[in-house]
């Protein structure tokens, strides 16, 4: 860290003019990342396969549809001649609003399934021109508008799953990335300001800035590197942007606060910047790594919407890292003691007397602060217990709005809720479709199904598709036995049929994501355990580590279940109910985010403990010195990380919004419960044994022996002496 530290301000003219380079780079190509973005997921089973054979002939046909529900006029039925003309304009109408979407309806076809009760309605289903579209509110207001336009005697309602999941916003869609990074911009200057209290405050904030618009420049690369069958999510750029700039913001923050430190102490600028370099950069270093492993760890998951999430947020701590290291030092070098002003705010350098008094006050009580910390984790972890892992129901969605009217003039019509996640079913021969709707009608768990006719649903390879309409929406926690029915029933007469939709493959992805959390789970503790263990020089410190990241995690999953599935705070925080479920992406991408991040926090405060303990041999004064010099870092980190996570909330998409909010909390949770009190009672409870590294596990990690009269396990010392050389032959090794 020195040498690089040397090198950064010796080079500083060029480093500044690369950064700016790249930041010139991200700025033109930012806008437009989002285009090469698509949504879906890609994971294989027999929905991918029916879906794949579906998109080559009938494109977006697999998406759950949009859907328009028209009522007849009083004493009128959909088999009215007056009607059926309307019906047929309708159908007209939507062809040239909407050239592109293919539709099934009664006046193209004719099922009962698509008649509702007393045949006094009738339903539309629309579906997008690609197999990466959905039908979300802007195509069903679109529709909306056209068919009132044609049938004006009619009474049109639309609604649709996306429409709904949108929040029942007209025109919706999700917020612009720009808006929500600089809510969490603002909030993150705010604390920024309140730590350092002079105009230092905005260096953090221009580093995290140059690394949100390195990570889209990357990020964008990596969508031609990805294949075409696995495209990278549009929810990519949120994490990306706002999780990006509460790390960077994290890194720039220790490493500016040691630089002030020890220019504090009274070393010249560019003395500070390197012990700065030297202390803070190798946490930084060390903490980038760990995260890092957290998230490229997500690839083990055969999900390509996970996978792809894992492979972009590699970029997120490793970038951080790299501006943090590199440009921030050659900032600090040449105009740093000019922008630490008033220079009273220099006074907040010192060690906070609140997080000194915090640091004694647990020690003194390190038994309760233990029982009070774990109980609290554990309580929470309890109520994890009972997640419910699946899509949200649309009743769940529906709070109010025109889609929430649309769908309950669905219900009133006697269509089910799970018209709005019909199946459509691939059958390889025209010839067998009808048999293949007769065979549906049959079944108890459908309303019934429809051959898809009129323009555009002509396929060239002879095949037909049809469309069933379940009772229970399928993907969700009551579907039952929908799909399967629909496989078992399509199948045995028609050799070939294939069952899919958005719904079905939401199931294959949720068993294939979890099928392979136990992996994902082992990798990441074993390798953050021996990571943990060589740069700590402990097995007792990384396993606890370890296992209390792994409680912390599960307490968030408990917050979660508290929030999104019991609906606890969801009307006043984002003016809808309880979901019911818990989004099957949000578990295991919190987890990756989330281990990593954490372990920020717990390199930061022990890597000062060490420090402490080195300088005193007292593991109590090296905790009193850890906590009181990072309390005010870890708490403020954690808040400018809350600010950009709790921005990324606001974005009108389930899976964002319950990654970003357990984010949220995970982080807060940690860092006080878990880091503040946790930390320093359990490190004071077991006292020496926080140091135990045997000479065989010293010889696996591939550590030298510690030189000095410490070293021998055999030998009977005084503990202040054995561990005063313990912990400094620690701290020249980790840094």
């Amino acid at each position: 860290m020195e040498r690089l530290g040397m090198w950064v301000t010796r080079h500083r003219l060029a480093v500044g003019l690369l950064w700016l380079a790249v930041t010139a780079v991200g700025s033109v190509l930012t806008p437009s990342l989002s285009g090469r973005l698509q949504s879906g997921s890609h994971v294989n089973g027999p929905a991918f396969t029916a879906n794949t054979a579906i998109a080559a002939q009938y494109g977006g046909a697999a998406a759950d549809p949009g859907v328009l529900i028209l009522d007849t006029p009083a004493g009128q039925t959909v088999d009215t001649p007056r009607v059926k003309q309307d019906l047929s304009r309708i159908d007209a109408a939507l062809a040239e609003a909407a050239p592109d979407l293919r539709v099934v309806s009664f006046a193209a076809d004719g099922d009962a399934a698509l008649v509702g009760t007393d045949r006094t309605s009738t339903i539309v289903l629309a579906y997008p021109p690609k197999p990466s579209d959905d039908i979300g509110p802007e195509q069903v207001d679109l529709l909306t508008a056209a068919a009132r336009q044609a049938a004006p005697d009619l009474t049109v309602h639309g609604t649709g799953y996306h429409a709904l999941e949108a929040g029942n916003t007209t025109g919706g869609g999700n917020s612009s990335v720009l808006s929500e990074l600089l809510i969490g911009a603002a909030g993150a200057l705010l604390v920024l300001a309140w730590v350092f209290g002079s105009f230092l405050a905005l260096l953090p904030l221009l580093t995290a800035f140059i690394s949100v618009l390195t990570m889209q420049v990357l990020i964008y690369g990596l969508t031609y590197l990805v294949p075409s069958s696995s495209p990278l999510n549009p929810s990519v750029q949120y994490i990306v942007a706002l999780l990006g700039l509460g790390l960077s913001i994290d890194y720039s923050l220790l490493v500016v606060t040691r630089w002030r430190e020890e220019r504090s102490a009274g070393r010249s600028n560019d003395e500070a910047v390197l012990a700065a370099m030297k202390r803070a950069g190798h946490s930084v270093w060390f903490s980038g790594l760990v995260a890092s492993l957290g998230l490229f760890a997500l690839t083990v998951v055969p999900n390509s919407v996970v996978r792809g999430i894992g492979i972009s947020g590699l970029f997120i701590p490793s970038t951080a890292t790299l501006v943090a290291l590199t440009l921030l030092p050659a900032i600090l070098s040449k105009v740093g003691p000019r922008t630490d002003r008033p220079r009273r705010a220099s006074r907040r350098t010192a060690a906070s007397r609140f997080w000194t008094a915090w640091s004694i006050g647990v020690i003194k009580h390190r038994v309760l602060a233990a029982v009070v910390g774990l109980g609290l984790l554990g309580a929470l972890a309890g109520i994890a217990t009972t997640i419910d892992i699946a899509q949200p129901t649309t009743h769940a969605m529906a709070s109010a709005g025109s889609y929430t009217d649309g769908l309950h003039a669905l219900e009133a019509d006697g269509f089910p809720s799970g018209t709005l996640t019909a199946v459509p079913v691939y059958v390889p021969h025209a010839a067998d479709a009808r048999a293949v709707v007769t065979s549906l009608d049959s079944l108890s768990s459908l309303r019934g199904a429809a051959v898809a006719a009129g323009p555009g649903w002509s396929a060239s390879d002879g095949s037909a598709l049809v469309v069933a309409i379940p009772r229970t929406e399928i993907g969700s926690s009551h579907s039952g036995t929908a799909l399967a029915d629909v496989r078992a029933a399509a199948g045995s007469v028609a050799p070939g049929a294939l069952a899919g939709g958005d719904g079905a493959q939401r199931i294959d992805a949720t068993n294939a994501t979890y099928g392979s959390f136990p992996l994902l789970f082992g990798i990441v503790a074993l390798v953050t355990f021996l990571l943990l263990a060589r740069g700590m020089r402990s097995l007792f410190l990384p396993a606890k580590a370890v296992l209390l990241n792994m409680l912390s995690v599960a307490a968030t999953y408990g917050i979660l279940v508290l929030v999104f599935q019991q609906g606890i705070g969801m009307r006043a925080l984002w003016g809808t109910g309880s979901y019911g479920t818990i989004d099957a992406f949000a578990p295991v991408l919190i987890f990756g985010f989330l281990f990593g991040v954490s372990m920020d926090y717990e390199v930061f405060i022990l890597a000062r403990v060490r420090e402490g303990f080195e300088r005193t041999g007292s593991t109590r004064e090296g905790i009193v010195e850890g906590v009181s010099r990072t309390g005010r870092l870890v708490s403020s980190a954690a808040v400018i990380l809350f600010f950009a996570l709790a921005s990324l909330s606001t974005a009108n998409d389930v899976t964002v919004r319950e990654i970003a909010a357990g984010l949220a909390s995970g982080v807060v949770l940690d860092a006080i419960v878990v880091r503040m009190l946790l930390l320093p009672a359990l490190v004071s409870l077991f006292g020496d044994r926080n140091w135990w590294l045997p000479d065989r596990a010293r010889r696996i990690l591939r550590l030298k022996p510690a030189a000095g009269p410490g070293a021998p396990a055999a030998r009977r010392e005084p503990a202040h002496t054995a561990h005063t050389a313990h912990a400094a032959h620690t701290v020249r090794d980790a840094g």
